[in-house]
């Protein structure tokens, strides 16, 4: 019968998959923004995740197991997701806005993981870990709060210009075709 430990050591092993991933792609991310602000945030939360991979390495610890992990499917399927988004966007001042709902969208899963695997720490009368965990916790709630951020200060603005320019460029574009079709029904009909 699997126990409550077991789910824990479980799911413990699938964040610890999905950090180091996260360790991996942070600096495509990273690579691919177009703001300072947005490459400096993402290139600090990666010295965070690094130290996110020991923190749940010491969480293993307090049960007395060895770290492993188990692939993240859910990491797995929304960092493709963002280097789709990245190719799609890229080149467009809409690149930002598009990595951040990217990495917001990480952010939120590891936010759900670590707070179940914090309140099972509790349950399970493990201080030590529940400890580790919290502060995990807090750095990914700060990590997702600079993000939306500098998605309210910049880059939603930013892909919002571009969307109106376009939309003015278009309109621009049409009128004159609107004028000749005008014209030529006026000669038509005289």
């Amino acid at each position: 019968m699997k126990t409550l430990q077991d789910l824990f050591l479980g799911e413990l092993a699938d964040i610890y998959d999905a950090e180091h991933r996260l360790v991996k792609a942070l600096p495509k991310m990273a690579k691919a923004a177009t703001c300072t602000h947005l490459k400096d945030a993402i290139l600090a939360h990666l010295e965070e995740t690094k130290g996110h991979v020991t923190k749940v390495e010491q969480v293993f610890e307090c049960f007395d197991k060895k770290a492993k992990g188990k692939t993240c499917k859910a990491t797995v399927g929304l960092l493709e997701e963002g280097d789709e988004i990245a190719e799609e966007y890229a080149g467009s001042p809409s690149i930002n806005a598009a990595l951040i709902a990217a990495a917001q969208k990480v952010e939120h899963y590891e936010i759900a993981s670590y707070g179940c695997l914090h309140a099972w720490a509790v349950r399970l009368g493990n201080d030590q870990a529940a400890d580790i965990l919290q502060e995990i916790l807090d750095e990914e709630k700060a990590a997702n709060d600079a993000l939306s951020d500098l998605a309210l200060e910049r880059s939603n603005d930013e892909a919002l210009d571009e969307s109106d320019t376009e939309a003015k460029a278009d309109a621009a574009d049409k009128k004159p075709a609107a004028k000749k079709a005008a014209a030529s029904s006026k000669k038509a009909s005289a």
